[in-house]
């Protein structure tokens, strides 16, 4: 990558979005630029990271770096369900960036609330919920989150001119169904995607292709299309000249919340920097040999082995060990 264009792609946003600029661009531009933000205060002494958590991650506290990442589906003012759950990882020791969906719909312990799907702990109590929720049932340590609203999505990647995504013919039978229910609900008018392969896609076709739900592979197969839009909105933003930066951060910071402040973002930026994109690393959890579906009172739920998930994620974000 040329000096010109180096990134710091200081948060990923769900897979939703990516909030992206040069340390140029964010030392220039400064407050002016993340003022936009919507600032989220987390409470940190109730986001369910035990002491025995907290000593066994202590050693890495500072170079692996752990941040919640949340998709929200919301309408009129409401918090909403996450129904797109990530942990992007700043890796300083293994020199990683890793992106890491948690199944929605794992049935896990939700405080006050019983036990129930991952995605309505955001819906019960906003992303404090959510983030201790990750914590207790993972055994994490994550201080921090950004979340983005869905409906937000076509914005950010019309903003960046489109993206490029690969539709496969399981994907073709459905998506054209989600752009027409997307196009009567916002007013808008955006074409049938006609053929399989590689196609210039708008921020409704995208966002048509993230709902999609009924192929082979079901919920997993969606968090790897939420990962390929995340992964297609960074290539995106390589290729434009640094003199764009201003304008983009200017309309997609306020579509973001976020309890990250100023100086965390530049940090961490700072430190994405160094590492670079191209070591992106992808994964989800719970693994298919460790968890099954099951109907609960007549409900949906992906029940997972916690012990041996638990022990996979760890060695996976914290020690960059593959143990399946």
């Amino acid at each position: 990558m040329t000096k010109g264009k180096k990134i710091t792609i200081w948060i990923l946003a769900i897979v939703l979005a990516v909030i992206v600029g040069t340390v140029g661009t964010v030392y220039f531009y400064g407050n002016h630029l993340f003022n936009k933000l919507e600032k989220v205060e987390i409470d940190k002494e109730d986001i369910g990271i035990t002491e025995e958590v907290q000593e066994k991650l202590s050693q890495y506290s500072n170079s692996i770096i752990n941040i919640a990442l949340f998709g929200v589906d919301a309408v009129d003012g409401d918090v909403g369900r996450s129904d797109s759950i990530m942990i992007a990882t700043i890796d300083t020791v293994h020199k990683k960036l890793k992106l890491t969906s948690i199944m929605r719909d794992s049935y896990v312990a939700i405080d006050g609330h019983g036990n129930d799907k991952l995605n309505h702990a955001y819906a019960f109590g906003g992303p404090q919920l959510a983030i201790k929720t990750l914590n207790e049932n993972f055994d994490l340590n994550i201080e921090n989150f950004a979340s983005v609203n869905f409906e937000t999505l076509p914005k950010i990647i019309d903003e960046l001119g489109g993206i490029e995504l690969n539709i496969d013919a399981d994907e073709l039978e459905y998506i054209n169904g989600y752009i027409a229910h997307l196009n009567n609900i916002n007013g808008t008018s955006e074409p049938a995607i006609e053929s399989t392969g590689i196609q210039h896609v708008s921020g409704t076709q995208a966002l048509a292709f993230c709902r999609i739900r009924y192929t082979s592979g079901g919920d997993y197969k969606r968090t790897e299309r939420h990962r390929e839009v995340l992964t297609e909105i960074f290539k995106k933003i390589e290729t434009m000249p640094v003199t764009s930066y201003p304008s983009l951060l200017s309309e997609i910071l306020p579509m973001v919340n976020t309890s990250l402040g100023y100086s965390d973002i530049l940090e961490l930026g700072t430190e994405v920097l160094k590492l670079g994109d191209s070591n992106l690393q992808l994964e989800r959890f719970p693994l298919d040999d460790y968890c099954e579906g099951k109907m609960i009172s007549g409900i949906y739920y992906l029940t997972f082995d916690k012990e041996v998930t638990v022990e996979q994620l760890h060695n996976y974000i914290f020690e960059d060990k593959i143990t399946w």
